[in-house]
């Protein structure tokens, strides 16, 4: 940051402290929900879910050569294969939309097209098994299976568009992709296979989110889920000191931690700004009164659906929480097709989720991204508010 930046900064900085109204009653409740959402946040997110994705992310870029990368996700991957595993892999994954960050920076940083890596960076937290059943179960059938559908088509056809949109990029890394020598490989396909299942595994687990229901496969898993994570967690550790020596777990440990100071600060700023703005989910005390939105997002018109995708493509959801939220907006006269907008918008993308995603692939590309998620979810809930 050069002298200038920086003496902008700290005079915005310093106006921001010296002309806050602190008489007033929702600057104040504000600012406490700014602080209760990242209390939140660092309680139930960060151990559980940043944490493994950290170490996952490190994982990625030490130990999966270049050359896989860039043959199963590459600029010239086969479209077929890497859309397909790209687009599901939000069944497998039940991250929110910062867990999925570190993971995306991953893949990308190895060489992955922008084409699947957007594709993944959308489905990770979209297409959360758990999640669209908890939307048929609590919001309605139309809605779960309208929510499933569009994720996945959402997820391929944004990362098409991203593909389309920076072809010149992508034949550029395709090119250099072909020059990146053959790595040799410590340790088999099997062994490095079940490494990252191990510590994926881990991840889904300690990140199992509490059903609605007391009964069946979901809360079933839910009672136990520390015990498998416990066990993923030790076979983690017996295959590290199986097949890994000590160079590569230090290498593997600056790695992880490269990726946490990139994203951990900016993904806090976020949170913080979030919390400011919209408060904490099911609360009405950040500085937008949530009555002015529910105003906004009656009937089926252009403006309530694009209100709804903005509005879901900034606030934070954690995982499963969209659901209660928008099940209190339908009761304050949200119509279905704002209500389904949301729930492809929201999930997907946050304030601090941005702030990340700019950090990794740069102004453009992230502008596109967030118009692409807002257009589409926009487009989408106008076709089922006409339909239902």
């Amino acid at each position: 940051m050069n002298d200038r930046k920086a003496l902008l900064l700290i005079a915005g900085v310093f106006l921001a402290f010296f002309f806050i109204p602190m008489d007033n009653p929702r600057v104040r409740s504000a600012i406490l929900e700014a602080f209760y959402l990242t209390r939140d946040y660092a309680r139930l997110h960060v151990l559980t879910c940043l944490v493994p994705a950290f170490f996952i992310a490190g994982a990625i870029a030490v130990f999966v050569s270049q050359g896989a990368v860039m043959k199963y996700f590459g600029a010239g991957a086969n479209r077929i294969l890497s859309y397909g595993v790209a687009s599901v892999s939000g069944s497998v994954l039940a991250v929110c939309s910062c867990t999925v960050l570190p993971l995306f920076a991953g893949i990308y940083t190895r060489g992955a097209g922008i084409g699947p890596a957007t594709a993944f960076l959308y489905s990770g937290p979209a297409i959360n098994v758990l999640a669209i059943i908890l939307t048929a179960r609590v919001l309605g059938v139309q809605l779960g299976v309208a929510r499933a559908v569009g994720a996945v088509v959402f997820s391929i056809l944004i990362g098409i568009m991203m593909h389309v949109f920076f072809i010149k990029e992508e034949r550029a890394k395709q090119a250099a992709g072909m020059q990146v020598p053959d790595e040799q490989e410590k340790r088999s396909l099997a062994q490095n296979g079940l490494y990252f299942l191990g510590m994926v595994l881990f991840l889904v687990f300690a990140a199992w989110g509490k059903p609605a229901t007391e009964v069946g496969f979901f809360s079933s898993v839910f009672r136990i889920k520390w015990y498998l994570a416990l066990a993923m967690l030790l076979s983690v550790g017996l295959m590290l000191k199986a097949w890994f020596d000590r160079q590569e777990m230090g290498i593997w440990v600056e790695s992880t931690w490269g990726f946490t100071k990139q994203i951990m600060p900016l993904l806090l700023m976020g949170v913080l700004a979030a919390g400011l703005l919209m408060g904490r989910p099911n609360t009405d005390a950040g500085l937008i009164p949530a009555e002015y939105i529910a105003k906004l997002l009656g009937g089926n018109s252009l403006r309530a659906n694009l209100i709804a995708s903005v509005a879901g493509a900034f606030m934070y959801f954690a995982t499963l929480t969209e659901v209660p939220i928008v099940e209190g907006l339908l009761g304050s006269g949200m119509g279905k097709g704002p209500a389904l907008s949301l729930l492809l918008a929201g999930p997907a993308l946050s304030l601090p989720n941005m702030l990340v995603i700019r950090s990794v692939m740069g102004n453009k590309k992230t502008l596109v991204f967030i118009l692409l998620v807002i257009v589409m979810a926009t487009v989408s809930g106008m076709i089922f508010g006409k339909l239902f």
